[in-house]
């Protein structure tokens, strides 16, 4: 399996908005072209709020991964969350979502993280075993969010 990820860059925004509007749509999610469109360019402008990948196997786009970034002081410093992670259909249940997890890890060991955080659906059992799988575990807490711009 050869897989490679790629940093994204504002050259690559044609190509992640169209992945992120088919992960939205496979997760019920809201997908406006404009606004994502902002989105995306205001983190890829700026590596403080986080790093975009696209995973690749040969040439082929197959996915992305979003870390964004924060601190925490319960984690005693810098925190990131796996904010989105989407492989192309054709190309999961292959060990691909377990290699690019491990590649996240790394790349936020290189940026000093602490904890890496995700949110993963209740009835996503799949996603679930992948997660459980590399180490990541259940708190016992709910992930709680008011938005705070009725646009978000």
């Amino acid at each position: 399996m050869n897989i490679n990820y790629q940093k994204a860059a504002i050259s690559d925004l044609t190509i992640l908005l169209e992945l992120v509007e088919e992960f939205h749509e496979t997760e019920n999610l809201p997908f406006d072209k404009n606004s994502d469109r902002n989105v995306l360019i205001e983190l890829l402008r700026n590596e403080s709020f986080g790093q975009i990948w696209l995973i690749l196997q040969k040439d082929e786009v197959i996915g992305y991964i979003v870390l964004t970034l924060g601190y925490s002081l319960e984690y005693r410093g810098r925190d990131a969350f796996v904010d989105e992670f989407y492989l192309r259909p054709k190309h999961r249940g292959q060990g691909i979502g377990t290699q690019t997890l491990i590649f996240a890890e790394e790349i936020c060991h290189n940026l000093g993280v602490q904890a890496l955080h995700l949110e993963v659906d209740f009835e996503n059992i799949k996603a679930q075993k992948l997660y459980h799988r590399v180490g990541y575990q259940k708190h016992a807490r709910f992930l709680m969010t008011k938005l705070m711009n009725e646009e978000a």
